[in-house]
């Protein structure tokens, strides 16, 4: 066996000769000078065999997976052809894209090493600094869901996040039915959420969305009653009790203010047990919460609203479920408890689109987790100075299109 052949059987090159090699020991490299294996000179659009019109004078480099620490570099004499489709054409490079400097072994092992680590520790293993991986993380990302458009969604959830510190924010919209990232704008305004309806959907894909479920932004809401005709809106679950909870933490935050010292030693830590659904107390904690019957009668108003309206999450039918609500809304206002009041503002004004949720069931909790993933990627990369390079990163871990899944079959090697 000689050693070109070795060195191909090695590297396990499909369609591909090894000319000539050489080692440079100082930069621990590779340098292999490469053609095509029998079926060269090919149209890269149609794939017909073309006539060679001339070689370029100049090689061209790409750089491949690195092998046993040594980085390792093709070289190339591209070549024009005539194609009778096309007329003059550079050739098909079978082992990467048209334009790249990379092969696409080294852009697939690229695209799932940033999946799974910071970039830069990416960058260590494959043998290239920090900023060229980036720089070509960005060009592939950016290749491969060039052309991508956004199909077949019927229920969305709109949401935001913060992705740098100052108040910046970013406005995501999730198909809740695929559990993953469709868009991403910068901004969390009206104007944000109206350049995806208007830009990335037509007509008859916002007819086609049935649910839609986001937070109480009045920017979010009157987007979706705008765009999506056929859509019934859900408010999200998470975000009515959150609104619940910090009405019962008003209420303790205010008596803790007015009791004495000796008072304070018994509502000292009852902030977290107020916020505990009853699924999830103890018959100690009750034991607690009742207590404050005779101890401290406004919390335990408080906490005696918010269990009662956990039942309204248990209704079946809606009519039911309105009447449930107007009975609470009519003792909460009986309480005298001020925070409770500015919470009936709140259901009375969104009570429509809050009674939708028992029909549907739809909360924004599939958002949510995926929020988390991006929150997670984010605190690993130690944040982002740009939305476009966390754009990338959510696309490429919780996008709509398995990016690492469009490289050629044939050339996903880990």
């Amino acid at each position: 066996m000689t050693v070109n052949k070795f060195i191909r059987k090695l590297l396990k090159f499909k369609g591909l000769l090894v000319t000539d090699f050489q080692f440079k020991f100082r930069d621990k490299e590779l340098n292999l000078w490469v053609k095509h294996h029998k079926n060269g000179c090919l149209c890269p659009q149609c794939k017909r065999r073309g006539r060679i019109v001339r070689t370029m004078d100049n090689y061209r480099v790409w750089r491949d997976l690195p092998i046993c620490g040594w980085s390792v570099l093709f070289w190339y004499h591209p070549r024009e052809i005539f194609c009778p489709t096309h007329g003059r054409i550079q050739e098909d490079f079978p082992w990467a894209d048209a334009y790249a400097r990379v092969t696409y072994r080294f852009e697939y092992v690229m695209l799932v090493y940033c999946q799974l680590m910071t970039q830069k520790a990416a960058a260590k293993i494959l043998h290239i600094p920090k900023s060229t991986l980036s720089d070509q993380l960005h060009r592939s990302i950016k290749r491969i869901r060039y052309g991508h458009k956004v199909r077949g969604l019927k229920t969305i959830g709109i949401d935001e996040i913060s992705y740098c510190k100052g108040h910046k924010y970013a406005t995501i919209v999730y198909d809740l039915d695929r559990s993953c990232v469709v868009w991403v704008g910068q901004g969390k305004g009206r104007e944000t959420i109206d350049l995806f309806f208007n830009e990335f959907l037509s007509d008859y894909q916002k007819g086609k969305i049935k649910w839609a479920t986001c937070d109480m932004s009045r920017a979010y809401i009157g987007a979706i009653e705008d765009h999506c005709p056929n859509a019934t809106l859900v408010l999200d679950r998470f975000h009515i009790v959150k609104d619940l909870n910090k009405a019962v933490d008003e209420v303790r935050k205010e008596q803790w203010r007015l009791a004495s010292v000796d008072e304070r030693k018994a509502l000292k830590g009852l902030r977290w047990l107020l916020y505990r659904h009853s699924s999830n107390r103890s018959k100690k904690d009750t034991r607690t919460l009742n207590s404050l019957r005779k101890g401290n009668r406004r919390i335990h108003r408080a906490w005696v609203l918010k269990d009662e309206f956990e039942q309204f999450w248990d209704y079946k039918a809606p009519w039911a479920a309105e009447r449930f609500l107007k009975r609470w809304i009519t003792t909460a206002l009986k309480s005298r408890l001020e925070p409770f009041g500015e919470f009936v503002k709140i259901l009375r004004k969104h009570m429509r689109r809050i009674l939708t949720f028992i029909g549907s069931r739809l909360t924004n909790a599939i958002a949510e987790g995926l929020n988390r993933i991006i929150r997670i990627v984010k605190n690993r990369a130690s944040g982002f100075r740009s939305l476009p390079a966390f754009t990338d990163i959510i696309f490429l871990t919780v996008g709509d299109l398995d990016i690492p899944a469009q490289i050629p079959l044939k050339f996903r090697t880990l």
